[in-house]
C-alpha cells in the first residue's frame, strides 16, 4: 500500500511545489499578476510549441502500442468531445465557461504523468510504449482543444473560416504539426539544435505551473465550486472507472490497461490554462480546474493504482 501511495505522491508532489512557488512569489511581492499574465502569454507562444514538437518528434516508432489500444484511446476521446459539445451548452450558458469545462473534462495531463507513472509501476522497458501513445493523444488533445475553444470563444460567432484560421494560427498546434512532419519524414535534428529544443520544451510545464500558482485566487473557488466539482467528478472518477472497465472487457491488460487509466484518470492538462487564457476562455476557471484536480488526483490516482494492483490487473 505504501509503495502505491508513493508512486502517486511522487508524480503529484512536484506539481504542488511549483504551484506553491508561484503563489508565494506574488504574496512576497516578487512579481505581480499583470507581469505573470505577460509571462503566461510568452510561455504559450514560445515554450509550449517546443514542448508539443518535442513530445511528438521524440516518439520511438519501434515501441508501437497495439492497434486495439490506439483505437480505444483515439476513438473514445473523439466520441467524448462530440458528446460534450452537444451536452455542456445545455447546462452552461456562458461561452467562455463552456469551452473551459469541455476541455477540462476530456483533456488530461497524460502527456506529463504518463511516462513517470508508467515507469514507476512497470519499469523503463515497458514505459517506452507510452511515448507512442503520447504522440497520438497530444495531437488529438490539441486539435480538439483548439476547435472547442474557438467554437466557444468569448464574443465570437462560429464560422468555418474563423475556426480554420484559429486552428492554423494556434502555437501549440503548430508545434504539434511540425513534430508530426519531422516524425513521419524521419528528419532528425543535429545535436546542437536538438539540445536547445529539448531545453526550451522543458521550460513550458514548469513555467505554466508557477504562473498558475501566482494567479490562484482562492476566494474565486467558491464562485466556481459547482463547475469544479462536476468536472472533477467526471474527470477523476467517472471517466477512468468507465474506461478502465471497458478496456478490461475488450481484453487490454497490464501496461496497456494502465495507459487507459493514465489517459482518462490523470488531472486536467496544465496546458489547458494558458490556452484558455489566451483564446478568450475563462482563464480563472481553467486554472482552478488544473490546481484542484492536481491536488485531488493524489488520492484518486493512488486509489486506482492500488485497486488495479490488488486485483492483479497490472501484471
Amino acid at each position: 500500500m505504501l509503495e502505491s501511495f508513493m508512486v502517486a505522491f511522487n508524480a503529484v508532489a512536484p506539481f504542488l511545489i511549483l504551484l506553491g512557488i508561484g503563489f508565494a512569489a506574488v504574496r512576497l511581492k516578487w512579481a505581480d499578476r499583470p507581469f505573470m499574465d505577460k509571462v503566461n502569454a510568452f510561455n504559450y507562444k514560445l515554450f509550449f510549441p517546443f514542448l508539443m514538437f518535442n513530445n511528438v518528434y521524440s516518439a520511438k516508432p519501434e515501441n508501437m502500442p497495439s492497434v486495439k489500444l490506439m483505437l480505444t484511446g483515439f476513438l473514445s476521446v473523439s466520441l467524448l468531445v462530440v458528446l460534450l459539445v452537444i451536452i455542456v451548452p445545455r447546462f452552461v450558458k456562458e461561452n467562455p465557461r463552456r469551452g473551459v469545462i469541455i476541455q477540462g473534462i476530456f483533456r488530461s495531463n497524460f502527456i506529463i504523468y504518463g511516462i513517470p507513472l508508467t515507469t514507476y509501476v512497470f519499469g523503463t522497458e515497458k514505459s517506452s510504449v507510452c511515448g507512442m501513445m503520447i504522440m497520438i493523444m497530444v495531437s488529438l488533445f490539441n486539435v480538439s482543444a483548439v476547435i472547442v475553444l474557438e467554437m466557444f470563444r468569448e464574443g465570437g460567432k462560429i464560422s468555418a473560416k474563423k475556426l480554420i484560421l484559429g486552428i492554423m494560427k494556434n502555437p501549440l498546434l503548430q508545434g504539434c504539426m511540425a513534430g508530426l512532419l519531422f516524425y513521419f519524414l524521419q528528419i532528425r535534428l543535429p545535436s546542437f539544435i536538438a539540445s536547445p529544443v529539448s531545453s526550451l520544451a522543458g521550460v513550458a510545464t514548469t513555467l505554466a505551473l508557477v504562473v498558475l500558482g501566482a494567479n490562484l485566487r482562492f476566494e474565486e473557488l467558491k464562485k466556481n465550486r459547482s463547475a469544479i466539482s462536476t468536472v472533477l467528478l467526471i474527470r477523476l472518477i467517472l471517466l477512468p472507472t468507465v474506461m478502465v472497465a471497458f478496456a478490461y472487457l475488450i481484453g487490454l491488460r497490464g501496461v496497456e490497461l494502465f495507459l487507459i487509466l493514465m489517459i482518462f484518470g490523470t488531472p486536467v492538462a496544465t496546458s489547458s490554462y494558458p490556452m484558455a487564457q489566451n483564446m478568450g476562455g475563462d482563464g480563472q476557471l481553467a486554472g482552478q480546474l488544473v490546481f484542484v484536480s492536481t491536488v485531488a488526483s493524489l488520492a484518486t490516482i493512488f486509489i486506482f493504482i492500488f485497486t488495479l494492483s490488488r486485483l492483479g490487473l497490472l501484471v
